[in-house]
């Protein structure tokens, strides 16, 4: 098993766990924009086909993760607010295919518009309080209220779930495994450590089974 080629830990853009005081909103930035560097990292070294290629029987794929998740951004951190980003989302349209916002077709780039639309959601976390009322305008309009706050870990929880399943499907394709650029979070790097650890887990399934 191997991981993603590791970017230099002490190359200044990779981003350092906060310390000390701080506020909400650099929390929340943070958490946030490591979910986002995770997922895109999944999509690295691979093709074009790789990262659009369905790995499970419910069609997961890298790129298709990644498109959600912008789409997810600009309407949580965008119309909710009434700070439309003015991107087309076709796939979001009444009409579209189900599930359109999920797969990426031969066309759509693989971070243009995850990239546009974290700069759209960090404009929109800048220059509100954490407290403002917004409206999800796909909620019912009784119960659609939400403060930005809340919005915000929401996307972030969303997103940190989506580079999760980015991380099982990058392993399907290539054995590559870890959560983060900067910390793998990886006991080993060697690959026999793995087969070894593989195959105890077998067998401990397979006597659990033999006793039921």
């Amino acid at each position: 098993m191997t991981s993603p080629e590791p970017i230099d830990t002490a190359d200044p853009t990779v981003r350092a766990v906060p310390t000390g005081p701080t506020d909400p909103k650099s929390d929340l930035r943070f958490y946030l924009q490591e979910a986002r560097d995770a997922l895109l990292w999944k999509l690295e070294g691979l093709s074009e086909y790789d990262i659009r290629r369905p790995m499970t029987p419910t069609g997961t794929n890298l790129l298709g993760l990644v498109k959600h998740c912008a789409s997810i951004e600009l309407g949580y951190l965008g119309d909710t607010f009434e700070r439309p980003s003015g991107e087309p989302l076709p796939w979001l349209d009444d009409g579209a295919d189900l599930n359109a916002d999920m797969w990426a077709t031969a066309e759509e780039s693989r971070a243009d518009l995850y990239r546009r639309a974290w700069a759209h959601a960090d404009a929109t976390i800048d220059a509100l309080p954490l407290d403002t009322i917004g409206r999800v305008p796909w909620w019912p309009s009784d119960r659609n209220e939400v403060t930005l706050h809340h919005a915000v870990v929401r996307v972030t929880a969303d997103t940190h779930r989506h580079a999760g399943h980015a991380d099982i499907v990058r392993e399907l394709l290539d054995g590559s495994a870890g959560m983060s650029v900067s910390n793998t979070s990886l006991p080993s790097g060697d690959p026999a450590w793995w087969e070894r650890y593989r195959n105890r887990l077998e067998e401990a399934a397979k006597e659990a089974g033999a006793t039921t």
